[in-house]
C-alpha cells in the first residue's frame, strides 16, 4: 500500500510563463521550491501535502508524485520497464486508471503509442498477479498515471489532480473565449493587486477575473468548489484527511471585508453568466453589476485601485479595424475616470495594444494558449507632472 506520509519527489506544473506566480504561491503555503523550471516547480513533500497542494493552488495545472525514475532507451523497453513496478501496491484490480505522457525520443513518432505500452504493462502486471485486470481509458475518472520521458530518462509520476486544475468547479455559464481560471489568477497575481483596494473589471463577460479576485479577497481556495481528484483512487488516501483539508478551506474564509468590486458588461446574457458564476462561488454578495457600455462602469472614488480589462483580440479577418475604437476608448475611459488607479489590458494583439494611447509601464508576458499575450500595465496618475 502506498504510505501517503512518506515524502517523495513532487512535480507541480503550470502553463509557461506562469512559473514566477506559482512559485510565489508556493512559497506563502509554507513549501520550499528545490528547482524552478519554464512549466514546473519541484518539491519534496508526501502524498497527503499533495492533497493540500491540489486544494490550495491557483495557478497550477496538476500535482505530480513521483513513483520511479529509470534510464530509458527505446520505445521497444517500455513494457518490461514498467511491467516490474508493483502496480498493485498503488491501485486496486478494480480501479479505473487513465495514462498520458510527454515524449521526447527518436524512438518514438506517436505518443499514443507509449500510453498504450504503459496500460498493457500495469494491466498485465495485475492479470499475472492476481488473475484480475482494471479496466483503463482516456477518461480522468479514476487513477491517473504519467510519464515523462526526454532522450533516455524517464519517469513515472501519479498525477494526483487528475483533470487540470484550472476546472474550479464554478464557472457554469461560460461565454465567448472566456479567461481560463488559473490564467485570471496569475495576471491578477502579476498585477500586484492587494485584495483590499477597489477591483473594477469593465467587459467582464463570464466574470473569471473579478471571481477569481473576489475569491482571493476573501480567502476562498479553488478545493472549495471541486470534489473530485484523482488521488481519491490511490491505495492509502484516507479520506478523513480530505475531510479536515475542507473544513480548513471553510474555517479560512473572510466574507467581513470592505474591497469594492464592480464588474460591468454591455450584454444581458454575459452578465447573467456572470452572476451566477458569483452565485456558484459564493462571492455575489461583493460584487456589483453593472449592465452598461464600459465608458459607464462605475469607479470608486478612492485614491488607488485596479481597472482590468480583458479585451477581444481582432483573431479574425476584419475584427482588428472594428477594435480599433475599442482600444482607444479604453485608453479614454482610464485616463478621464480612472486618475490614481492603475490600469491593465490583457491583450494577444500587440498592434491594438498600441491604438490605446497611453504608454505602458510594463509589459508581462503571458500565453493564453497559444497566443503569446501581455499583460499591459498603465500608471493613471492624478494630479499634473508635479503630482507624478
Amino acid at each position: 500500500m502506498n504510505n501517503f506520509d512518506q515524502k517523495g519527489k513532487v512535480v507541480v506544473t503550470c502553463k509557461d510563463r506562469f512559473a514566477p506566480y506559482l512559485e510565489q504561491e508556493l512559497i506563502a503555503l509554507g513549501f520550499k521550491p528545490l528547482n524552478v523550471d519554464r512549466t514546473s516547480i519541484e518539491l519534496h513533500a508526501t502524498m497527503n501535502e499533495c492533497i493540500f497542494l491540489n486544494m490550495h493552488l491557483r495557478v497550477a495545472s496538476h500535482v505530480l508524485f513521483e513513483i520511479k525514475t529509470f534510464y530509458l532507451h527505446h520505445a521497444r523497453d517500455i513494457y518490461r520497464r514498467v511491467k516490474n513496478i508493483a502496480w498493485e501496491d498503488y491501485i486496486d484490480n478494480d480501479t479505473y486508471f487513465s495514462v498520458v505522457s510527454h515524449v521526447e525520443n527518436e524512438s518514438v513518432n506517436n505518443p499514443l503509442i507509449v500510453n498504450v505500452k504503459v496500460k498493457d504493462a500495469i494491466v498485465d502486471r495485475f492479470r499475472d498477479h492476481t488473475g484480475q485486470r482494471p479496466d483503463s481509458g482516456a477518461e480522468f475518472d479514476g487513477a491517473v498515471f504519467q510519464l515523462f520521458w526526454k532522450e533516455k530518462q524517464a519517469s513515472l509520476f501519479i498525477n494526483t489532480s487528475g483533470d487540470t486544475l484550472s476546472k474550479r468547479g464554478y464557472r457554469k455559464l461560460p461565454w465567448k473565449a472566456p479567461m481560463v481560471e488559473n490564467l485570471a489568477a496569475a495576471t491578477i497575481m502579476a498585477s500586484n493587486w492587494d485584495t483590499k483596494e477597489p477591483f473594477i473589471n469593465p467587459m467582464c463577460g463570464a466574470g473569471t477575473l473579478v471571481i477569481e479576485a473576489a475569491l482571493m479577497a476573501t480567502n476562498r481556495y479553488p478545493g472549495l468548489f471541486r470534489e473530485h481528484y484523482s488521488f481519491m483512487h490511490i491505495k492509502g488516501y484516507n479520506p478523513s484527511i480530505y475531510q479536515q483539508l475542507q473544513q480548513q478551506l471553510q474555517s479560512k474564509v473572510n466574507d467581513n471585508i470592505s474591497t469594492k468590486f464592480v464588474a460591468s458588461d454591455i450584454s444581458e446574457r454575459a452578465l447573467q453568466a456572470a452572476k451566477e458564476n458569483a452565485s456558484v462561488a459564493n462571492v455575489i454578495d461583493h460584487i456589483s453589476f453593472e449592465e452598461v457600455d464600459f465608458a459607464a462602469t462605475t469607479v470608486p472614488d478612492q485614491e488607488q485601485g485596479v481597472v482590468f480589462f480583458n479585451p477581444e483580440y481582432g483573431e479574425r479577418l476584419g475584427e482588428e479595424e472594428e477594435l480599433v475604437t475599442t482600444y482607444q476608448r479604453m485608453g479614454d475611459f482610464m485616463k478621464q475616470h480612472c486618475q490614481g488607479y492603475t490600469g491593465f489590458i490583457f491583450t494577444g494583439n500587440p498592434q491594438l495594444g498600441k491604438r490605446v494611447g497611453l504608454r505602458p509601464s510594463r509589459k508581462i508576458a503571458f500565453y493564453n494558449g497559444t497566443i503569446d499575450c501581455r499583460l499591459l500595465r498603465y500608471e493613471l496618475y492624478s494630479g499634473g507632472k508635479k503630482d507624478r
